[in-house]
């Protein structure tokens, strides 16, 4: 928003003087840029610049903090933590950032594409189903936002997009996944291996495109939930994924440009983790208690895959030294180094995949449609199959990763999918807690649609939201200034920008 406010004052202040330019203007062209939008490219860097998008801040700190995955002792850092906001931008970072980056790259690359022509059509659904993920994410976090007009400021000169309402947002996404994977035709081009998520397998995208229906259909399914069972059938019925074969993951390379690098990775070694002894943690960060004793108290065999102490040196993954730091701590602990980091031979590691959306997830999608009477599939079947997979998945990130299929198969057995409906449902929610660890934001949303995990909140001096855990992240300021009339119209539907305020479908009727 602030970027395509800064690009109208330098266009009026370039039409000023267009009178006088002198031959000026063909002698700032650029030989070697391209004068039109090359859409394959643009489509690489959208899916790049999504998930890069402030990690660190956004899913470490704000929504990794308050799901009492992370902890950290200081308080700059501790938004999620303490539910503390003092200085920096960690609770807007997410939308400053994916407007001027992903928002305006997948929408440039939709604009630059032809539905009619046969080489275009599976590439323009593709582009429509990932700008559905950006933008759920955005507007999960924030509530209502700019949606209809997000990319008209190079289109139209609309630099004050009005914000859409999330009910409005929602059911355009659904409709936007209906109609572009009904498009989807094996037989014509792809983006092929400028598609780092499928490299242009169209049936997997078909299925991913169903899948994230389905995420959506339950997210509204208290708010709306005639709307959100017709989304969650026809989603069912239109082929989601439940098999690891069809696991979407972003890849990464280790190499020297940060921006190949796995976004995890890269930011939690650059802010906290580079100087691997366990103590001179820039921002004091830790695994944290809840998680660490959830996993020990279960036997779960995650544990030495996520986490590790660093014993004489060494990264050791042993159970019994597995140790997570409360939350809500104001001072470092004097046996600070006794607790316990992410795995620097999985979760560290550069070149590992982000899992976007997976066999795991959807099955837990599936075990809640069942309880709730919405499939007519088995949730204990569901249930265990979402376990096997989150504990397959891990082994994506390297042989460290590597869980055995005698451990998996003893975890599943000692955790059938027992008790009433509620309990049931409680169980589906700590899992998916589980097992969705460090796509933190969906973690976050889950837990407000659900209420599970049941996490208890801390409660510091001087937090910010009475002792509750966040529900959203805040606007930025320079949509104040620069946007005003349409961020006042938005607050006075959805409320007060604060993060105690609940988006449109986290409030039950």
């Amino acid at each position: 928003m602030r970027f395509n406010f800064l690009i109208y004052t330098a266009v009026a202040s370039m039409l000023t003087f267009q009178s006088c330019d002198k031959g000026f203007e063909e002698m700032n062209i650029n030989p070697d840029a391209s004068t039109t939008v090359q859409p394959e490219y643009m489509f690489s860097k959208a899916l790049l610049d999504a998930f890069g998008n402030s990690y660190f801040a956004t899913d470490v700190l704000a929504c990794g903090g308050s799901m009492q995955h992370f902890a950290t002792y200081k308080d700059v850092p501790g938004i999620g933590d303490k539910y503390y906001f003092q200085q920096g931008t960690y609770p807007y970072d997410y939308f400053t950032t994916g407007y001027t980056t992903a928002v305006n790259e997948i929408g440039t690359t939709i604009n630059a594409l032809n539905p009619e022509v046969p080489a275009d059509v599976n590439k323009h659904s593709i582009a429509r189903i990932f700008r559905v993920y950006i933008m759920h994410r955005i507007t999960d976090l924030y509530g209502d936002i700019p949606y209809s007009a997000a990319v008209k400021g190079y289109t139209e000169n609309d630099f004050t997009p009005a914000y859409d309402t999330q009910e409005s947002i929602y059911n355009d996404m659904l409709k936007e996944l209906d109609e572009a994977a009904a498009k989807l035709n094996p037989a014509t081009a792809t983006f092929g291996a400028g598609d780092f998520i499928y490299s242009g397998d169209v049936t997997k995208w078909k299925k991913f495109a169903y899948s994230l229906m389905l995420r959506l259909g339950m997210r509204i399914s208290k708010k709306s939930p005639a709307v959100a069972l017709t989304w969650i059938k026809k989603a069912i019925d239109g082929g989601v994924i439940t098999t690891d074969a069809d696991v979407a993951t972003m890849k990464y390379v280790d190499g020297s440009q940060a921006i190949n690098r796995n976004p995890a990775a890269a930011s939690m070694l650059s802010n906290d983790y580079a100087v691997a002894n366990g103590n001179n943690n820039t921002e004091g960060g830790k695994l944290a208690q809840t998680f660490i004793n959830v996993l020990k108290t279960n036997n779960d065999p995650r544990l030495n895959v996520i986490a590790i102490v660093w014993n004489a040196g060494k990264a050791d993954t042993s159970s019994a030294l597995q140790k997570g730091m409360p939350n809500g701590l104001l001072n470092k602990p004097a046996d600070f180094t006794s607790y316990s980091e992410p795995n620097p031979a999985t979760i560290l590691q550069y070149n590992a995949p982000f899992i976007i959306m997976s066999a795991a997830e959807v099955n837990l999608l599936l075990a809640e449609a069942a309880v709730e009477g919405w499939w007519e599939g088995n949730a204990a079947t569901a249930f265990s199959n979402a376990i096997g997979a989150s504990m397959r998945n891990w082994a994506l990130f390297g042989s460290g990763g590597v869980i055995a299929s005698e451990r998996i198969a003893a975890y599943q057995a000692a955790h059938p999918l027992t008790g009433s409906t509620e309990a049931m449902k409680a169980m589906i929610g700590q899992e998916k807690w589980v097992a969705l660890f460090l796509d933190e934001q969906e973690i976050h949303a889950n837990w407000r649609r659900t209420g599970y995990p049941a996490l208890t909140p801390v409660n510091v001096a001087g937090n910010t939201t009475g002792g509750t855990i966040p529900r959203r992240l805040l606007y930025p300021p320079s949509e104040e200034s620069v946007n005003s009339a349409s961020l006042a119209e938005a607050i006075s539907r959805q409320g007060a920008n604060l993060m105690t305020t609940r988006v449109w479908w986290d409030k039950n009727n």
